[in-house]
């Protein structure tokens, strides 16, 4: 039989599926030429390893992924901790190693890859109490790592994605249950430990307009921006938040606010619908998995993706405080790109046809 070709693959194995990242990288490079063109030509390149990634990891079939969970959680370790010993500071944080003109961010690099070793991990043998004990301390030191960067709003995608594979095994929910109360309990204690400036970004988001030219600035101006724009936008290029400078990293935390300035309702409300399809899809998928692993790593990566964009979003709007999570596919920055087109690969690969 002629095997089919990996690029023609990519296009016909799910049309809808496909044409939705196609469209939110498309509105991606148009939107980011307008509000950030000093990125390009260079943005052209992770866009490229981007597409290349995806069409690698979806040919894979996802068993033969799974045989190297564990050296993919240990290659993930090493890259947690060599951020820490080689990352370039970036305004108090080490989260960048910088390789030539471009910087690689780890903690976004291996999500994927965690969620590979946790489906594997959780669904091979017998779950018993002793093997959650030591599942909680395999996800405690990623998860850790990742936070002292500190990266508050990774390491919560990084939480998140493994309760969504927690959930899909074979664990009594009743336990999943009583984590959760406990974690919300607990909850408050985590504020003793956070940056100075997350603790900031919460207190202004209760208040924004109590200092608007300090904490509460990012939050007020991502408003104005996403209003401005109404039902069609000013236009690409006529923004005036996001042309003039007022809206702050306008290509990465804020991209959303951005599109809803310059092409309006219409221009978000496409974003949202190519990204919901792409869920939609996620969730046919896990009905269709080719097995519990599977079926696992897609609970994750799913519960993830719908986290990071409703997040992305409402601290867009206002609704919810900063965080810094980009808005997938579309945002700038590499590695955020890489990470997600590996784990749509992934998920491509982990489904029956």
């Amino acid at each position: 039989m002629k095997r089919q070709n990996p690029i023609f693959g990519f296009l016909t194995r799910d049309v809808s599926f496909s044409f939705s990242i196609i469209f939110l990288l498309f509105l991606s490079i148009i939107i980011l030429k307008s509000v950030a063109p000093a990125i390009f030509p260079l943005y052209f390149l992770s866009v490229f390893i981007g597409i290349c990634a995806f069409i690698i990891f979806s040919q894979l079939d996802f068993d033969i992924i799974s045989l190297f969970s564990r050296h993919l959680y240990i290659f993930s370790i090493i890259l947690l901790l060599a951020t820490l010993i080689i990352g370039s500071v970036t305004r108090g944080t080490i989260r960048w190693i910088p390789i030539g003109p471009i910087s690689l961010q780890p903690a976004e690099i291996v999500r994927p890859f965690l969620l590979i070793f946790f489906a594997n991990y959780l669904t091979s043998g017998k779950l018993d109490f002793k093997k959650i004990i030591k599942t909680f301390g395999l996800v405690f030191l990623p998860v850790f790592l990742i936070f002292i960067q500190p990266s508050l709003g990774v390491s919560i995608l990084t939480l998140v994605g493994f309760l969504g594979v927690l959930i899909s095994s074979k664990i009594d929910k009743k336990y999943v249950f009583f984590g959760i109360i406990a974690t919300l309990v607990i909850s408050p204690l985590f504020w003793l430990v956070m940056a100075p400036y997350q603790r900031q970004r919460i207190a202004t988001f209760i208040t924004p307009s109590s200092d608007p030219l300090g904490a509460g600035y990012n939050s007020l101006q991502s408003t104005i921006a996403a209003g401005s724009g109404k039902i069609v936008g000013l236009g690409l290029g006529r923004g005036v938040q996001t042309q003039l400078s007022f809206l702050p990293e306008k290509q990465t935390d804020f991209i959303f606010s951005a599109i809803s300035e310059e092409l309006g309702f219409v221009g978000a409300l496409l974003a949202i619908v190519m990204s919901f399809v792409i869920l939609y899809r996620l969730t046919i998928y896990m009905e269709q998995a080719v097995n519990p692993a599977a079926r696992g790593y897609l609970s994750g990566f799913f519960l993830t993706y719908l986290l990071q964009i409703f997040i992305h979003i409402g601290m867009n709007m206002g609704l919810l405080p900063v965080t810094g999570l980009p808005f997938p596919l579309v945002s700038a920055g590499g590695s955020s790109l890489l990470a997600t087109m590996i784990g749509l690969g992934i998920a491509s690969s982990s489904y029956k046809r």
